[in-house]
């Protein structure tokens, strides 16, 4: 195992000195690579307007398929375990063919979650319902996969700028889309399609759309050329060298370093709390007489929330320290829970709640990530990486799942006091970290 890098206080390694030319494809035309940048952002627009339309009313669906309140959860679960499940497959699909047939395959299939989405509602089945939302995942692991096709032709000067605005198109697309809940509604009426579906219809033709665009706009393949414009043998050894320790080496890093536990754990917990109190809010709002617009607004601050201040939360772990970073997340979801407690009964409070719920996520996902790339060398990171993406999804998973039965037993202020366990868990564990650093220091 390669030895880690010094960290100093705030948990932050010193990064290696690295030769400008490594890692870089051969200078070529700056228009190929803004014109890969703006089908990334066209197809992320239209991936995050999908996404972002069905998502909420997945769990309004669940709860009316399922006949209890228990089982809305398991839109969430399920949607985000389809994009572990998934993301491997769409990776090495894009190692084989390219960029181009990957997103536009990934686009495709959460297309089809929306067909059988509306099926399942039309039909009154539940299972085809949870089928539907595992496909929708789809989407989800598109999106991620999108955000590093932008750096396939970029160098040092332009790789953070580009990886950004992709970023960022995935927040306009998804802030969009829950507000299209009521025109959705509009216009499944007119299709006669059951109620709750219309927004469906929306994400199957914003990810037929998302397809084309990939798909005819990715041309030539943005990893593809990479790959040309370098050393070939080597890129498939690293590949294949790369594949093998997400398999087995991830999981004995955690067991040996204790930095990477930190930052992984750190990472899947506050995805989980995310998780569990965002999908449960739009069935607590509805069961307390909130419309189609209120909770879809509520759903487009909370996005906003976990997108809008990402640049300067890396900027802050970069100033201040990934550490202190993820204190002031775990503060802000704290704070987000304590809100959710006291004022479950209030859409001002809930909303505000869900904002806060956002910028926290943020925070701790931010710093914890960049902890997860310091944790190791070079050479380990993707199996580290790896099995930190696999924990963060299979967290949110459970999350999701946990979180309908606590919203009937306990009510939605029950969600928020029970959700703290895990910020509490991620806090001490911090303060421990940083008492350490200092104590080395000393």
């Amino acid at each position: 195992m390669a030895k880690r890098q010094p960290t100093g206080f705030g948990g932050s390694a010193r990064p290696p000195v690295v030769s400008p030319t490594v890692g870089n494809p051969p200078r070529g035309p700056d228009v190929l690579r803004r014109k890969v940048v703006g089908v990334l952002v066209a197809g992320q627009i239209l991936g995050g307007v999908g996404m972002g339309a069905t998502l909420s009313l997945g769990a309004l669906l669940a709860a009316e398929l399922s006949g209890s309140s228990a089982w809305s959860g398991m839109a969430a679960t399920m949607s985000t375990l389809g994009a572990a499940l998934l993301a491997v497959p769409l990776v090495r699909l894009a190692q084989a063919s390219g960029r181009r047939v990957s997103l536009a395959a990934g686009s495709l299939l959460a297309a089809g979650g929306a067909v059988l989405a509306v099926a399942a509602a039309a039909g009154r089945s539940f299972p085809l319902l949870l089928v539907a939302l595992l496909l929708l995942g789809a989407g989800s692991a598109t999106n991620l996969q999108a955000r590093f096709a932008a750096t396939d032709l970029a160098t040092d000067r332009s790789r953070a700028k580009d990886l950004s605005l992709v970023v960022w198109s995935t927040a306009v697309g998804a802030v969009l889309g829950p507000n299209l809940f009521e025109p959705g509604e509009a216009v499944g009426a007119a299709l006669g399609l059951p109620l709750l579906t219309g927004a469906f219809i929306f994400s199957l033709l914003a990810q037929l759309a998302a397809a084309v665009v990939y798909r005819l706009g990715l041309r030539p393949d943005p990893l593809l050329s990479a790959l040309a414009a370098q050393a070939v043998d080597q890129q498939k050894g690293e590949s294949r060298a790369g594949a093998a320790r997400l398999r087995s080496g991830g999981w004995e890093i955690l067991r040996s370093n204790p930095l990477a536990r930190y930052a992984v754990t750190s990472v899947a917990l506050s995805h989980a709390t995310m998780v569990a109190l965002m999908s449960m809010t739009p069935v607590h709002l509805r069961d307390h007489g909130a419309t189609l617009t209120v909770v879809g607004l509520t759903i487009s601050l909370h996005v906003a929330g976990m997108y809008a201040l990402s640049p300067f939360f890396g900027w802050l772990a970069d100033r201040a320290g990934r550490l202190r970073t993820i204190l002031v997340g775990q503060a802000l979801l704290l704070a987000s829970l304590l809100l959710a407690w006291h004022g479950a009964s209030s859409q001002a409070a809930v909303t505000t709640s869900l904002v806060l719920l956002g910028l926290g996520w943020s925070a701790s996902v931010v710093a914890g990530s960049a902890l997860v790339a310091e944790a190791v060398g070079v050479a380990e990171r993707p199996a580290l990486q790896g099995v930190s993406d696999l924990a963060m999804n299979l967290a949110g998973a459970l999350g999701g799942a946990v979180a309908g039965p606590v919203l009937t037993a306990w009510g939605y202020s029950g969600l928020g006091l029970s959700s703290m366990a895990l910020v509490v868990v991620v806090i001490g564990w911090t303060g421990r970290r940083i008492g350490g650093v200092r104590r080395h220091d000393g």
